[in-house]
């Protein structure tokens, strides 16, 4: 709907594409961290259900989270690492201990798949695949930027796709999946065709050098940013460098959407909060392009009345001086 009140202005055939992060409502991930938030969810469990525990090591696991504040420093890092193996083990004997001791029907029926979840993020090392980050957003992965400010992001990756000249999103994709960019042109371009004109399909795309690989997708060339053809002349070559930097424009859109519209920070919960979050703060950038077009009519159209006004009278008074 935000798009059809745009009307023809949203119909363009060419498109730019971006992707970017929306980071998750999570602290910084470290094993640490992880470890003992699952010792202090199991003893909050034993607690509910009046289980007598032989330790709940809450005084030892304090001295523990004061030994891994020095992990990056030289001579303490033997003393963090004894630590942090400390940590796994309590959790391990705390989850052992209440599966022999909580009834068997919620072992199996309700307690089960978060036992295993402890599990495999106590079992998990720096370089492993798929790993957890979160206990209670476990579908989050790490996207690494390659910035100085900000070398990790945690969320998920994002495609929003926008019209050439007047800057109306017409398309966003949330992904479940950390891939690369070439292989997210076709939910994107799929998702921006769904929204148009069926007879007004996408025909060229403009990306930056992320996508390289992709050439045409779904009936939609892709164009980027390279070395001119041989065979090119000199219109072509201006045509193509023109379309480049225009494809710069999508980037303070993502800027806007992350400041303005929520993107840089998702606290919707799971991956139908990922798709919610996106789709709406693209829907507020598009309301927000409409009324400033539609103030400026009326305000426009006001100007316009005004004048026609004093002029009529302006005349009245010229024929009466006559």
């Amino acid at each position: 709907m935000s798009i059809e009140l745009h009307g023809s202005l949203a119909q363009e055939p060419s498109v730019l594409i971006g992707t970017t992060v929306q980071e998750k409502n999570i602290t910084y991930p470290t094993d640490a961290k992880l470890a003992i938030k699952i010792i202090n969810r199991l003893n909050k469990l034993a607690k509910h259900h009046n289980i007598q525990q032989r330790r709940t090591y809450i005084k030892e696991v304090k001295n523990c989270r004061l030994a891994i504040r020095h992990f990056r420093h030289v001579k303490k890092r033997t003393k963090a690492k004894k630590a942090l193996t400390r940590l796994r083990t309590i959790a391990n004997k705390l989850i052992r201990e209440l599966q022999r001791k909580l009834p068997q029907y919620l072992l199996f029926t309700t307690y089960q798949k978060d036992f295993l979840l402890y599990q495999q993020v106590l079992a998990q090392k720096p370089k492993d695949k798929n790993k957890i980050y979160s206990l209670h957003e476990a579908n989050v992965y790490v996207i690494a930027k390659g910035k100085d400010h900000k070398q990790y992001e945690y969320g998920n990756k994002v495609s929003i796709v926008s019209t050439k000249d007047n800057n109306i999103i017409v398309g966003v994709v949330s992904h479940n999946k950390n891939i690369h960019d070439s292989k997210t042109l076709h939910a994107a371009i799929g998702h921006a065709n769904s929204n148009r004109d069926k007879n007004k399909p996408i025909k060229q795309a403009v990306c930056d050098r992320g996508y390289v690989g992709a050439k045409e997708v779904l009936g939609a060339k892709i164009i980027l940013p390279k070395k001119a053809l041989k065979q090119d002349n000199r219109y072509q070559r201006d045509k193509k460098r023109k379309l480049c930097k225009r494809r710069a424009a999508i980037e303070p859109i993502i800027g806007h959407l992350k400041s303005d519209f929520r993107l840089s920070r998702n606290l919707l919960k799971g991956q139908i909060g990922d798709e919610i979050n996106v789709l709406m703060a693209a829907c507020a950038w598009n309301l927000r392009k409409w009324l400033v077009a539609t103030t400026i009519f009326l305000f426009l159209q006001k100007v316009r009345y005004f004048f026609i006004k004093n002029h009529w009278f302006m005349l009245q008074y010229a024929k009466a001086c006559n």
